[in-house]
């Protein structure tokens, strides 16, 4: 059974919740999809076709022509989902968490191993 309390506020993130994920539904369907050579090439050739196919709104195309991970994930991008478009531009997980966290890819995984070694 769901609890009626809302989420607590952690300072920098954005939960994914039942709003972000009906705010994102657009936009995780297009991310899902790039599970495909076909489509990711297809998102290539026309990237504002490609959205439009999917009708994703004014704040979610923005996001993606910036190729910002914060902003996708505001506009309710799932992480999991968001990989598949970083992918395309060979991007993995690393990428995104140090976009996330303001931190070069270096700095970021430097920090990983760090946590690993407490």
């Amino acid at each position: 059974m769901a609890s009626n309390n809302p989420l607590p506020k952690i300072p920098g993130t954005t939960p994914f919740d039942g709003e972000q994920a009906k705010k994102g539904y657009a936009l995780n369907k297009m991310c899902f999809s790039f599970n495909s050579a076909d489509n990711r090439a297809e998102f290539l050739k026309d990237e504002d076709a490609y959205m439009c196919k999917y009708g994703l709104n004014p704040q979610q195309t923005d996001a993606i022509r910036a190729r910002n991970v914060l902003q996708l994930i505001a506009a309710g991008g799932n992480a999991y989902y968001l990989a598949k478009f970083a992918g395309i531009f060979g991007l993995d997980m690393q990428d995104i968490g140090a976009q996330q966290t303001g931190m070069s890819k270096e700095e970021f995984k430097a920090k990983l191993r760090a946590a690993a070694h407490q």
